[in-house]
């Protein structure tokens, strides 16, 4: 794993490749998480984290999953939604130093139950229904940006 001042160098001058995970409840409601650190801190945001370096895509979901929703998933139950930029004026070091992630951004239905939420990135969460997630001006955009193909793979009209 990078040491600060790489990984703040790396920040600086590489895009970075996340994993965002768009949970959807019975009542396809999809979760979020209120951003505690920047980039994108105070929005509500789904949940997901980066790839390391020398990781597998199927240890990346088992890890980001645990530490993200406090449940360990498998990447084959996840249904790809689609490759996305973020770009972002600023990063979790300075305000500065912008951020660019690659996301890969997969949807998962999950019982409420299976959740056990941590705390150390997201301040609250709530859950919001599909159709009201384009018109909520406190989720941020990057959140919102796959919801085309979210209503594909749900067969919305």
């Amino acid at each position: 794993m990078l040491g600060l001042e790489d990984f703040k160098q790396l920040v600086a001058n590489a895009p970075l490749f996340a994993i965002d995970l768009v949970v959807l409840n019975e009542q396809n409601q999809i979760l979020l998480g209120q951003r505690k650190n920047a980039p994108a801190k105070g929005f509500w945001f789904v949940p997901g984290g980066r790839v390391f370096k020398n990781e597998s895509l199927e240890n990346a979901v088992k890890r980001i999953s645990q530490v993200e929703l406090g449940c360990m998933l498998n990447r084959e139950a996840l249904h790809f939604l689609g490759l996305f930029d973020h770009f972002y004026s600023d990063s979790f070091f300075d305000k500065q130093i912008s951020t660019h992630y690659i996301n890969a951004t997969h949807g998962i239905r999950l019982a409420v139950e299976q959740l056990n939420l941590p705390t150390e990135q997201h301040k609250v969460y709530r859950w919001v229904d599909v159709d009201d997630l384009a018109q909520d001006e406190t989720v941020h955009s990057f959140s919102k940006i796959f919801i085309d193909d979210l209503k594909q793979w749900l067969n919305y009209d």
